[in-house]
């Protein structure tokens, strides 16, 4: 009888398009390797639960601009919200978790409610602007994927039939 295993492991998304050299001998030694000189990755380690916690602190963002609060309710929106970045930070890159770390502001004591709605709507701005650039980085691997798969038929059509393409005549197609 087999022991049952842990979920198997996620891969990191990346936030941004990375660009990937044509050919692997045009590749530059380190460019975006892990612990290497290059730009650093930004990538997502934990997407169901960013997606959890922006979803809540849209909420929230939601009722404080809904509802007047007293000193309690701020005190309790205050941790919620430490604690949504500190969950954020752990669901990102160091480099993601550093810009968050600068752009949240801090909010020691008992904020105002404009306050509040201001640091909970430029941490949902934060997050909207990742998503945004995993839409991005998606887009364009299926853009790339797509030039490759064109560029793989190109080569099969021509490894089939050198003569179609003639030089200075228009490309001709394959009929079925």
């Amino acid at each position: 009888m087999s022991t049952p295993q842990g979920p198997p492991p996620v891969e990191p998304i990346p936030a941004v398009p990375i660009e990937t050299p044509a050919s692997p001998t045009q590749a530059e030694p380190g460019k975006g390797a892990p612990g290497t000189e290059g730009p650093p990755t930004e990538t997502i380690t934990e997407p169901a639960k960013l997606l959890r916690i922006a979803s809540m602190v849209r909420e929230l963002l939601e009722e404080t601009r809904h509802a007047s609060m007293d000193e309690a309710g701020r005190k309790r929106l205050v941790e919620i919200y430490h604690r949504s970045v500190d969950e954020l930070g752990d669901s990102v890159s160091k480099d993601l978790k550093d810009e968050l770390q600068e752009l949240v502001p801090p909010l020691d004591g008992v904020p105002t409610e404009s306050e509040m709605r201001v640091a909970q709507a430029q941490l949902v701005g934060w997050l909207e602007g990742l998503f945004h650039g995993i839409q991005a980085a998606m887009f364009a691997q299926q853009m790339a994927a797509r030039q490759q798969f064109e560029e793989i038929r190109r080569r099969g059509l021509m490894a089939q039939n050198p003569q179609q393409e003639q030089p200075g005549g228009p490309p001709r197609g394959q009929y079925l």
